[in-house]
């Protein structure tokens, strides 16, 4: 008997393995039903016109003049003309042109540290022979259980002078121990074979990190700055015990104070509070501007999302 090559061997295979069915279905799979097919088009569209509908009232409220939104006596379902007035509002006040800005420089800042800082505490601690491991670890893990609260959190950051300034927006929340648990464990699934050869070739662990580690790593590296970047967009508390100047105020505040509390916006003097009451259609334009980052971020990562958030779950 003539034994086959390994190329013969491959063209067998090709054969015999079974083929897709023109639908695209595998010979294991059966073809969904119309009761099933309908079923499932049927959940699709009202979990889409559940996530989609609110986001359209919303905007189309924010596109409406303050008339057709009085007439309707809330949130413009039917459009009834198109107009920019609340959006022109918000942008020729400074307050709010203001906070814009500061939460973007804020979130951009606050990414980049929390990430940085992540990545090397992770890495380290991917390390079981790293300087201080074991405390270190059991320090990261003790922070799922406990929190130091608020009073000693508040104490800290007035002594160390960080009161009134940007940086009590970032620092207290810098590291989110969540995040260093899941990057890493996929630094661990990292093969030790090639971290191996590359430190005999001469190359140093922060080589190692910043040319092996991080190019594999890409997708949690950028659902991990995903979080932290929604999380500072997001952030509010913070900027409402540190900050008392309402000109550093972020975006995230603002909207709680005008659209949540119904607040007066504060002037662009510190301390001042104007008399305007808040409209609904600006109300909702704040919302719009504050969702519209979010929109535009994840996009960009979402092709890593679901490989990042599973990560550690399997391996192989």
């Amino acid at each position: 008997m003539t034994a086959l090559t390994s190329g013969d061997q491959r063209r067998k295979t090709r054969r015999t393995r079974p083929r897709r069915s023109p639908a695209g279905l595998a010979p294991w799979e059966e073809r969904p039903s119309p009761a099933g097919r309908l079923g499932k088009g049927t959940l699709l569209t009202l979990i889409v016109l559940i996530v989609l509908g609110p986001l359209y009232t919303i905007v189309l409220t924010s596109l409406s003049s303050s008339e057709t939104v009085n007439r309707v006596g809330g949130l413009v379902l039917v459009p009834d003309g198109i107009t920019f007035e609340a959006y022109r509002q918000i942008f020729s006040d400074t307050v709010v042109s203001r906070a814009v800005l500061v939460s973007t420089l804020v979130t951009l800042a606050g990414t980049a540290v929390s990430t940085a800082v992540s990545v090397l505490g992770a890495y380290s601690l991917s390390r079981t022979g790293s300087f201080l491991h074991r405390p270190l670890l059991f320090s990261i893990l003790l922070m799922f259980v406990f929190f130091p609260g608020i009073i000693p959190v508040y104490l800290m950051v007035s002594g160390l002078g960080l009161k009134d300034t940007y940086w009590s927006l970032i620092l207290p929340t810098a590291v989110s121990a969540f995040n260093v648990v899941v990057l890493r464990s996929f630094f661990m699934n990292v093969p030790g074979e090639i971290l191996d050869s590359a430190r005999i070739d001469g190359a140093g662990e922060f080589r190692i990190l910043f040319r092996i580690v991080l190019p594999m790593s890409k997708a949690v590296t950028a659902v991990v700055a995903m979080f932290y970047a929604v999380g500072y967009w997001n952030a509010w508390f913070n900027a409402m015990l540190y900050i008392d100047d309402t000109r550093k105020w972020p975006l995230a505040l603002i909207l709680r104070q005008y659209v949540v509390d119904s607040n007066p916006l504060p002037s662009a003097t510190a301390g001042v509070t104007g008399d305007a009451p808040p409209t609904l259609a600006i109300k909702m334009a704040i919302v719009v501007i504050a969702v519209i980052p979010a929109l535009i971020l994840y996009p960009f990562v979402q092709r890593h999302f679901t490989k990042g958030v599973i990560v550690g779950a399997i391996k192989g």
